[in-house]
């Protein structure tokens, strides 16, 4: 009876006299987020900020145009300012932002997930600053991953978040002699499971309110209007984001409505603007809503000092009298039950 080999993830038995060490083959997880500044002093930010504001993504000007524009203009001044607002949401117990903090715990909370699969390691990584791609690549390698799902961790696609973070990716990738395999997971902003556990956060947290909103706001990242002209699906992205969350929570199109903050420069964004919206509001005689942040995947500088800080201000200001803030999913169970599925999907076959 002729007897079959085995073929394995390691190779065909054991490794010839003299030959390199090779860890067992382990498939690895790479959370990726945005980013965060090391301080909120001066030069953390100012070099933060560099990072950030020289991403051709994100900055589409020719860089004879725009370079100038940075070092001249904006980085010296918007760092002062960017700490200061940092600030005012940093947490000062570990001494680092909250978006790195709820990053750190939804990677904690995933490899508790995953204890299942021991052949799976979990690290994450940033886009502009630390930790960064690389080294959370160089981590996966050194445990032995030889396959990598990568998950840039935004819902809505744009040219200026997921594929400024696969680029990243990939230009670690481009400096490794020993190449993993890899796979990016897409853009989710309509999964049943990321649209169920919106709806579950919002219905929680009005629970929990003294007062019932009379409209609520589905705030988005902003991009250039003219980004969106170019061919980013991003604003198509998020208004289905929204349409399907009213649908599950049963509202009309009056009670749950799209908006987008975080404009930055002189340029037209893709409206209506955050901000202009609940001044207006309140000047029409709205007193009550409530806001939530479904392009973000953790509660960080634009939902905690800009949403729940600037504009429930603006709104009070104007004129209205009750304000609140619906968290990101952050390392919630809705928010973990939302990753966990998609990284088990996308690592099907490899795990």
């Amino acid at each position: 009876m002729q007897m079959k080999t085995a073929i394995t993830r390691t190779g065909l038995g054991p490794a010839p006299v003299g030959h390199p060490h090779v860890k067992p083959a382990k498939v690895g997880i790479l959370l990726a987020n945005l980013g965060t500044p090391d301080g909120t002093d001066y030069w953390s930010m100012w070099r933060y900020l560099r990072e950030f504001l020289s991403d051709k993504r994100v900055i589409e000007l020719p860089r004879l145009v725009w370079q100038p524009i940075l070092h001249t203009f904006v980085l010296t001044t918007r760092p002062q300012k960017s700490g200061a607002n940092y600030r005012t949401i940093w947490n000062n117990e570990k001494d680092e932002s909250p978006l790195r903090t709820i990053t750190r715990e939804q990677v904690e909370a995933l490899r508790e997930r995953l204890a299942d699969q021991p052949e799976v390691v979990v690290e994450y990584g940033m886009r502009y600053g630390s930790p960064s791609i690389a080294t959370a690549v160089a981590q996966l390698q050194e445990q032995g991953a030889d396959r990598i799902v990568y998950f840039p961790l935004y819902p809505q696609y744009s040219a200026t978040t997921t594929a400024t973070a696969n680029d990243q990716l990939f230009r670690a990738l481009m400096k490794l002699r020993n190449m993993p395999a890899t796979r990016t997971v897409p853009a989710y902003y309509d999964e049943p499971a990321y649209i169920e556990a919106l709806a579950h956060s919002v219905e929680a947290h009005l629970a929990a309110l003294d007062f019932e909103p009379e409209m609520i706001l589905a705030s988005y990242h902003g991009i250039p209007k003219r980004y969106f002209e170019a061919g980013d699906p991003y604003h198509c992205h998020c208004h289905k984001t929204t349409r399907l969350l009213r649908e599950r929570l049963g509202y009309d199109d009056k009670r749950l409505i799209t908006t987008f903050q975080s404009l930055f420069g002189k340029a037209e964004w893709i409206k209506p603007y955050t901000a202009a919206t609940v001044e207006k509001l309140a000047h029409e005689g709205v007193k009550r809503i409530a806001i939530i942040n479904p392009g973000f995947s953790a509660d960080c500088i634009e939902t905690l000092e800009e949403i729940a800080g600037e504009v429930r201000d603006e709104f009070i200001e104007a004129g209205g009298e009750k304000f609140a803030h619906i968290p990101c999913l952050n390392a919630s169970e809705g928010g973990m039950n939302l990753i966990e599925a998609l990284v088990r999907r996308e690592m099907a076959g490899w795990a």
